[in-house]
């Protein structure tokens, strides 16, 4: 794989827990030698059960033949050393522990090892940049890679970038995640919590809302977003769908044609700037209803609920040739 001029015949997943792992599993899959790093045996190990776990649902699902995945997996090369890991890697995914003081911490120590050239993106979902790589010898190299849960399977990928951050850096990042076939969207300032979470949050603070308020039950409000606008952000996203809804007047003349209806909504939605204490317990109680009410096939536990998951995954999967 060539990406500006450079060959990338090795890549690096320091921290490989449960988003390290997948990301290792993701650029093996996309046929390069991966060294993933955990601090400890016992972690290394963890990493490669999650890889075989993960490959035996994909073989199963029919992405690969037995022989494949064992290719797959014997591309994954697992060490507790960053040094073995970052040394000639020309692209290190960092996936540590969400706090400054430990990625501080490692910055330090890839820096110590890795190639000067070599791309570092950080798998944050929510710190700055900016302030990860301050202490950096080389800043510029440095830019953010959020994924979405599980990165082997879901495509997007968040390219983030602090004020030290080069463009050169932000175009080779997205042309490598394009490569290994991810749907990078990059930034174009820095932004707390980044555009999907704040996408999420925004969802699921009027989610709790009309729980809260008796509207309906968490069961009913999963329903309606898995059956409703969900099934459609599957296929595109809400400008898009909106540009279908409005007919020949686009999205500007749905949006022109509601806007009176619309703020009305809006007025009667919530705008809390964090959640009620008690909402954390309702929609537990609400969840383990509505897992018990669900039948074994569709998951019923939260092990049978990520297997249902990632069986459906697969599929819309296969439908947008992602895989």
């Amino acid at each position: 794989m060539e990406i500006d001029g450079v060959e990338f015949t090795k890549v690096a997943s320091v921290g490989a827990g449960v988003i390290g792992y997948s990301y290792a599993l993701k650029f093996a899959m996309a046929g390069l030698e991966v060294w993933a790093q955990n601090r400890t045996e016992e972690s290394s190990e963890l990493a490669r059960q999650r890889v075989a776990t993960s490959l035996d649902s994909l073989v199963k699902n029919g992405v690969y033949t037995a022989d494949e995945a064992g290719e797959i997996a014997a591309r994954i090369h697992y060490t507790t050393s960053i040094a073995e890991a970052v040394t000639g890697a020309q692209f290190i995914q960092e996936s540590s522990a969400e706090h400054y003081e430990v990625k501080w911490e490692l910055v330090k120590a890839i820096e110590a090892a890795s190639e000067p050239d070599a791309i570092i993106a950080s798998s944050t979902s929510g710190l700055l940049v900016t302030e990860i790589a301050k202490n950096a010898e080389h800043p510029e190299r440095f830019c953010g890679g959020h994924p979405y849960n599980p990165p082997h399977l879901i495509p997007l990928v968040e390219i983030t970038k602090g004020e030290k951050t080069s463009e050169r850096t932000v175009a080779r990042a997205k042309a490598f995640y394009t490569a290994i076939g991810m749907e990078p969207v990059v930034l174009q300032k820095e932004a707390l919590g980044f555009i999907c979470n704040r996408l999420q949050m925004a969802l699921y603070r009027e989610v709790a809302n009309l729980v809260l308020s008796g509207v309906c039950t968490i069961e009913d409000a999963d329903k309606a977003v898995t059956f409703g606008p969900g099934i459609r952000w599957g296929i595109m996203g809400p400008s898009l769908v909106f540009e279908l809804g409005g007919g020949k007047g686009g999205v500007s003349g749905l949006m022109n044609h509601l806007n009176d209806s619309i703020s009305l909504w809006l007025e009667d939605m919530a705008d809390w700037k964090s959640f009620p204490p008690e909402f954390a317990q309702v929609v537990q109680d609400g969840v383990n209803d509505e897992l018990a009410a669900r039948p074994a096939e569709k998951g019923n536990t939260p092990e049978g609920l990520a297997e249902y998951r990632d069986h459906m995954l697969i599929e819309l999967l296969k439908l947008h040739k992602k895989l």
